[in-house]
């Protein structure tokens, strides 16, 4: 088991204070959800876990190796951002041999949710096919843990169910820290849950807490 650790993660924007002291800990056949109103930092969160983002005060550690560079991040790390990040004039099929080792690109190849995109290049996908793409090129890494931001939007409720179902036999062997707006989603496929409120991380451990922490209306 491989234990990811990201810890004393603070950042501001134009003094304002967003993230003040996070701790966030995920484990290898685990996934953990993360939600959160816009603004709330989620986003920033996985960016600086990731390495795209620098945090005012940050402590990143996979086992015993400090995540200090994104060479360190390498094979420890695979972050979907909410943009997308795929050159335009490669096919598919290509992607797949540079984000994957052999054994899994054979099995993500075999997947019928790609084998139609295999031979297009992706300036030829519409964007609810390039954001699929780019959720199943992360899932199939090689990192031992995947970070997800918005990986269902776009998406619809059949591909939604058929991903979060990836998501939970990819956590066999990975840690998955997954963040997005359909709520219900995240609550299905993660082990944790926490919610990102007030600068600090506060763990769910039930819908009602949504509620009490005014995510969620009373009513819904």
């Amino acid at each position: 088991m491989s234990r990811l650790h990201a810890d004393s993660i603070t950042k501001s924007f134009n003094g304002h204070k967003i993230l003040g002291d996070v701790c966030l800990i995920c484990e290898t056949g685990s996934v953990t959800g993360l939600l959160g109103r816009n603004g709330t930092g989620k986003s920033t969160l996985l960016k600086i876990i990731s390495g795209t983002v620098k945090g005012d005060s940050q402590f990143i550690r996979v086992d015993d190796k400090v995540m200090t560079s994104q060479p360190d991040r390498r094979g420890n790390l695979s972050y979907l951002p909410q943009h997308s990040f795929l050159p335009r004039e490669i096919k598919v099929k290509h992607l797949i041999s540079l984000f994957c080792l052999p054994e899994s690109a054979v099995r993500l190849s075999g997947r019928s949710l790609i084998q139609p995109f295999l031979h297009e290049t992706v300036r030829n996908l519409s964007g609810g096919e390039k954001g699929l793409v780019e959720v199943l090129l992360i899932l199939y890494s090689d990192s031992k843990f995947i970070l997800l931001d918005e990986p269902f939007s776009g998406l619809s409720p059949k591909t939604t169910e058929l991903i979060k179902g990836l998501i939970r036999e990819q956590a066999r062997q990975k840690g998955i820290i997954i963040s997005d707006h359909r709520f219900r989603d995240v609550l299905d496929v993660s082990d944790e849950t926490y919610l990102l409120s007030g600068t600090y991380l506060k763990k769910i451990e039930d819908f009602k807490e949504l509620q009490q922490y005014n995510y969620l209306p009373e009513n819904i």
